[in-house]
């Protein structure tokens, strides 16, 4: 199930939780936030290669990349057997901006995106079939959960990809896990 929780930025236990898409989609749209469904064009094996995954969701791809401009696109997973799951958990839960939109679709799995927007926080939970698109310029951190299991398409504006400038706030500790957050959800 998609979420979101809204918070003041202060506050991390006094959120107000939405989980009807149309409401998720309607509390995003107003801070520039694009949160969509998207279904693929057939079914998908579980070991599909990106090019394949590429393909099944050619239609909305296509269609971001002329709203957007997009230069770049790619698919990217990361399982609970990961050597590195820790470290690149550890990188996103920093809170940073990008210069280019950060644009995920997911496939499968789940992730929580945290946007840090003027003096609230939204805490987005993306699931399978989600699409979310973090304006440039944007505070936020993401949490995969410490046994990370989801399989993204990413898309760019720019041929470098995934660029983060950090801000040194470490407000994200102040704020639940994903683990945290999908039991509070229960």
């Amino acid at each position: 199930m998609s979420a979101l929780t809204v918070y003041p930025d202060n506050q991390p236990k006094l959120g107000e939780i939405f989980t009807e898409f149309s409401a998720i989609q309607n509390r995003l749209n107003t801070i520039g936030v694009q949160f969509e469904r998207w279904t693929a064009n057939c079914e998908l094996a579980a070991d599909a290669d990106q090019d394949t995954v590429l393909a099944a969701y050619s239609d909305s791809i296509d269609r971001l990349k002329q709203q957007y401009s997009f230069q770049s696109v790619d698919v990217i997973s990361l399982n609970p057997d990961h050597p590195d799951k820790a470290a690149f958990r550890q990188k996103f839960l920093a809170e940073h901006i990008h210069a280019d939109f950060e644009v995920r679709f997911f496939i499968e799995g789940r992730g929580l995106f945290y946007l840090h927007v003027d003096d609230k926080v939204y805490a987005v939970l993306c699931e399978q079939g989600d699409l979310i698109s973090v304006p440039a310029d944007t505070t936020h951190w993401f949490d995969m959960g410490e046994n990370p299991r989801f399989k993204c398409i990413r898309l760019f504006t720019t041929p470098d990809g995934w660029i983060a400038d950090f801000t040194g706030s470490d407000i994200a500790k102040s704020f639940p896990t994903l683990e945290q957050y999908v039991a509070e959800l229960s």
